[in-house]
Order: structure tokens, then sequence, then C-alpha cells
């Protein structure tokens, strides 16, 4: 039954998600993008609690919440979340958030929790945010949809594939303190499947955005339409790369949750959990796309 649901919460929200990516106005996907930050840190400020820290909450929301306002705001004859005023804002936003959520601690009658509360709100701001802004900026790149299509694909057939492989053949634990059904058999399969698909979007890339294009689901600007495909070596290093990241995403946030003594982060999706529980591989595999694409742009 839990498969089920799944497979049918899967099957409607893929569909949107794609459609978002492709073809929703990059201010469109900036506010989704922003209401996903608020749940997955709303989940998050709530596992806290079991480590006894009583978080920060409409602060840290609405210090989130401007984040994304601000990023958008960019001046006249500029790119949307141009990379110069992203870097700026996002270095800005970081370095004033411990002072920020310190100052509100002020406030406490019981200043012993102002500490860790602050801290809490800084690394949610750090783990959730800034990761997730990196994929609205991404989109903003040239050729910035098919870069998250490939993202997506990626980490979907990775987490795919560790997830059956896993269950059938997995014999070896890989860390069952943190993640007791997590196999090494299930992390390579993983792995390969990230490679295997990668390495084809890359290889298809032209006839992939030019079908996009064609019934309307892409602008040009948004697909890849270079003659040649990036280096063999390139692609390879890139998708295991982002495996690597996302399968680091998905054990840090099973930590997270052990430690607070619950299996998912929320309820919101069912057969997933939370939203933490269904973008922990993309907080950290983003940040690496991010990196090759704004690598890109200084070449």
């Amino acid at each position: 039954m839990n498969l089920l649901k799944r497979v049918v919460t899967a099957a409607v929200l893929i569909p949107i998600v794609l459609l978002l990516v492709l073809r929703a106005p990059i201010l469109v996907l900036a506010l989704v993008t922003a209401l996903v930050a608020l749940l997955a840190v709303q989940e998050l400020l709530k596992l806290a609690e079991a480590y006894g820290i009583r978080p920060f909450r409409w602060p840290t929301y609405i210090f989130v919440g401007l984040f994304f306002l601000f990023m958008a705001l960019n001046p006249p004859n500029k790119p949307l979340l141009d990379t110069a005023i992203f870097v700026n804002t996002m270095g800005f936003a970081a370095a004033i958030s411990a002072f920020v959520f310190l100052i509100i601690g002020m406030r406490r009658a019981d200043l012993s929790s102002s500490f860790p509360a602050a801290m809490l709100s800084v690394f949610a701001f750090a783990y959730i945010a800034l990761p997730l802004a990196f994929l609205v900026q991404i989109r903003e790149q040239w050729s910035g949809a098919f870069m998250l299509l490939y993202l997506l694909f990626v980490v979907w057939a990775g987490d795919i594939a560790a997830f059956f492989v896993g269950r059938s053949l997995g014999r070896h634990l890989m860390s069952p303190r943190i993640s007791p059904k997590k196999t090494w058999e299930g992390a390579l399969a993983s792995l390969i499947a990230s490679v295997g698909v990668g390495m084809l979007l890359y290889t298809y890339a032209l006839p992939i955005s030019s079908a996009l294009l064609s019934i309307q689901l892409m602008e040009r600007r948004d697909g890849y339409f270079a003659l040649q495909s990036p280096p063999l070596r390139t692609t390879l290093l890139l998708s295991a790369g982002i495996n690597v990241a996302a399968q680091l995403g998905d054990l840090v946030e099973s930590l997270i949750k052990r430690g607070a003594g619950v299996k998912d982060s929320g309820t919101l999706l069912p057969g997933h959990g939370g939203m933490l529980d269904r973008i922990d591989a993309l907080l950290f595999a983003a940040p690496v796309l991010w990196y090759y694409a704004a690598w890109q742009v200084m070449q």
C-alpha cells in the first residue's frame, strides 16, 4: 500500500514539476520554490524540537521569504537572478543571518535558549533556502531548463535504482545506525543509473531540446542546441558527482530524523513523507550543478 501511494504521488507531482521547470515564468518558479523552502524549513524546525531546541519560527520564515524576494529584485536591463546579483545577495544574506537571529534572541526571557535557536535558523537557511535558490538561478542561465531537467532525471534515476535494487538485492548495509535500509548494492546501482541517464541526456541533448521546443514546452534559450555535446569525461564526472551529492543529502536528512526519533520529516506527501524527505537529495546535488553552470559562464 505504501509503494502504491508512493507511485501515485510521484505520478501526480512529476508532470507538475516538469511543467514548472520547462515552461513556467521564472517568477512563478521562484515563488513555488520559496513555498517549498518554507514548507521544508517548517518541518526542520519541528524536528529540532526533539533536540530540545525552541525555534525562532516566524523570524526564520520571514528571513527565508525575504531572501527569495530580494533575490528577484534586480536592476533594469539585467536578467532576473543575474549570477552576480545572486551571488551578492546570497553572500550578504549568509553573512548577516547569524547576527539577525542572535539579535532576535536578545528578546527571550530564557537567554540559554537563544543561541541554539539562532544556530538552528542559520542552519535552516544554509541547508534548505540556499540550495533551493541555486535551482532557480540555474533555470535563469542559458540552457537552464535543460540543465534542471538533467539534474532532476539524474537524481530521480539514482533514487529509483537505489530503492528497487536495495530492496531486492541489497545485503551489505551502508550505515545501519543512520539509515537501516540503505545498502552498498543500492548505492552502486544508484551511481550506475545516474551516470547512465546523465550520459544519455547529454548524448541526445539536441534532439530532446528540439522536440520540447517543437511542442512549445521549452523556449529556445532554455534548451541545449550546441552541435557538440560536452566531453564524455565531463558528463561522466558531473553525473557521478551529482549522484554522490544526492546520496549524501539523503543520508544527512536521515541523520537529522534518526536523532529526532522519527521516520519521516512530515506527512504532506503520501508515500514519501514530508517535503524535506522529497527534496533532501536535491539540497546537496543542486550546488554541484550550479557551480558547474557558473564555471561554464565564466569560461
